[in-house]
């Protein structure tokens, strides 16, 4: 099939959680596709960047959508203004207006929509109200049109995952608000992802709103404590009591999970309601897979898999390869990755990058590492008597390290030969920890975050030469519930002595190695 051949579609909210990961499940299906954004720029670091067209135009202005929808067969809209401010239904009723005459004139075939999940004849919530307007806005439309409507979506990054994520990990005991027992039918977003893709090819004479959930109907008590058996957490104790309104249990939601209470207020207003799906059409026109739709634990286990082996490993590992992204992925918002702890320091050292780079590489088994070994010994210690491999693991080579090596209880999660090595933590912690050496020998001027510890680094001169070498150490924890959080901040005091000391250390073993190296003829 030749690229003229393919149907055309177009994708709004590119950047955003579902959008971000429909992209790449259409261009797999065989579809060209066209993403429309005010700023096509934020899709720069996305795999797929190259084999999209990528138009700038404002859902929200008449001329420039109705000119980016030329020549499109399906329009998936995945746009609305959550946690935007007071104004957001307005907000969210006006674009959609303007997107569906838009999409009347420009000859669209079909509009597909993803919008929540609602029971009916009861007195909806603002953000569920809004989700309903424009799903009949769009089906007003002429166009035909399929709304998806969804409840608890269950992904890395969703906000609606997110909020029960961190509240079951960082709460073994807690109140709630008596919606905990109100009924929910979540879904895998594989499944969303499945069903939006599949809508593009439903008959014309088609044109209506879609249930759609997975298998499990759940109480929101019952998804908390199933997610923390599917974690490995004891079983949370959960009570509760009437007094908690949806303004009172948001700003609760801001402060014990990173969903801001601007976005945690509609989803937990969305929560007074119970929503089951009443009917299951959807599958005349996308039928079910034949293993059949992901459960709640399936889908909560590939979400955690995703987070602690992709998410935030890759991401982090990424940020020191050039050109590659450094912040979370574009699809998810700033919270997506939680709370990430880091301690950040910075040194410039007289001495190669080559040579400074043979040090870290170095680092570990015999040589140790280059700070209060003391420290190191009764830390590796404390790790055997919990069951984790502590010290005794040593390294596999003197000189060399690859991917995957085990390194005393840190293994090897990825390397840039010469410029930087990441270790991930196997000791037992309460939470996700990695190590980066970094090596820079870039002739640029190096600041410490005023949130980050940094050493005293001298003033870059132009006299600096090739010799001068910059050395980033960077401790990263991600906590795992109260536990994780406390942790950190009984081992924070001690990270002047213990990362100081590698920094220092580390500088004087290279600046000493290249004092000694002959100099090449």
């Amino acid at each position: 099939m030749t690229d003229d051949a393919r149907t055309l579609v177009a994708v709004t909210g590119a950047t955003g959680y579902v959008g971000g990961r429909l992209v790449p499940e259409l261009l797999d299906a065989g579809f060209a596709v066209r993403t429309i954004g005010r700023n096509p720029d934020r899709l720069v670091a996305r795999p797929w960047y190259d084999d999209v067209e990528r138009v700038e135009a404002d859902a929200s202005d008449a001329d420039q959508i109705r000119s980016a929808l030329d020549g499109v067969e399906v329009a998936y809209y995945l746009i609305h203004s959550l946690g935007t401010g007071k104004k957001f239904e307005s907000r969210d009723r006006r674009t959609a207006l303007t997107f569906a005459q838009a999409a009347r004139e420009a000859g669209v075939r079909r509009i597909v929509y993803l919008g929540g999940l609602y029971p009916a004849g009861e007195d909806l919530s603002p953000h569920l109200e809004s989700r309903k307007e424009v799903g009949d806005i769009l089906l007003a439309s002429g166009v035909p049109t399929t709304v998806l409507q969804a409840a608890v979506i269950l992904g890395s990054g969703s906000a609606s995952f997110e909020m029960m994520r961190y509240l079951t990990e960082r709460l073994p005991a807690m109140t709630t608000p008596r919606w905990v027992d109100n009924r929910v039918q979540p879904i895998a977003v594989r499944d969303v992802l499945r069903y939006l893709v599949g809508s593009a090819s439903m008959p014309d004479d088609v044109s209506r709103a879609f249930d759609v959930g997975g298998p499990d109907v759940l109480t929101y008590r019952e998804m908390m404590q199933g997610y923390a058996e599917v974690a490995g957490l004891p079983r949370r104790f959960i009570v509760s009591v009437p007094v908690l309104t949806p303004r009172l249990s948001s700003h609760w939601v801001g402060i014990v999970t990173p969903v801001p209470a601007s976005i945690a207020r509609p989803l937990v207003e969305s929560l007074q309601h119970e929503v089951v799906c009443d009917e299951h059409d959807v599958a005349a026109y996308v039928p079910d897979p034949p293993e059949g739709l992901l459960g709640f634990r399936a889908a909560v286990g590939l979400a955690l898999e995703r987070i602690h082996d992709g998410e935030v490993a890759t991401r982090w590992s990424s940020a020191s390869v050039p050109g590659a992204p450094s912040e979370p992925l574009p699809s998810d918002p700033d919270w997506a990755g939680g709370s990430l702890y880091v301690d950040e320091r910075r040194t410039v050292v007289e001495a190669p990058a080559d040579v400074l780079w043979d040090v870290v590489q170095g680092i570990g088994g015999a040589s140790g590492w280059y700070s209060w070994g003391l420290a190191w010994r009764v830390r590796g210690l404390m790790d055997r008597v919990v069951g984790g491999p502590g010290l005794r693991r040593g390294r596999r080579d003197a000189k060399s390290l690859r991917v995957d090596d085990a390194l005393d209880f840190w293994r090897v999660e990825s390397i840039d030969p010469g410029r930087s090595l990441l270790l991930r933590a196997e000791m037992r912690l309460p939470g996700l920890a990695w190590l980066e050496l970094r090596v820079d020998d870039a002739a640029e001027e190096v600041t410490s975050d005023a949130d980050t510890a940094a050493d005293d680094v001298p003033e870059p001169s132009d006299a600096a030469g090739p010799r001068r070498t910059y050395f980033v150490l960077r401790a990263l924890f991600y906590p795992h519930g109260l536990a994780g959080q406390a942790y950190w901040q009984s081992v924070k005091p001690f990270h002047g002595v213990v990362f100081g000391g590698m920094l220092r250390n580390i500088k004087e073993t290279a600046e000493s190695a290249a004092h000694v190296r002959p100099s090449a003829p």
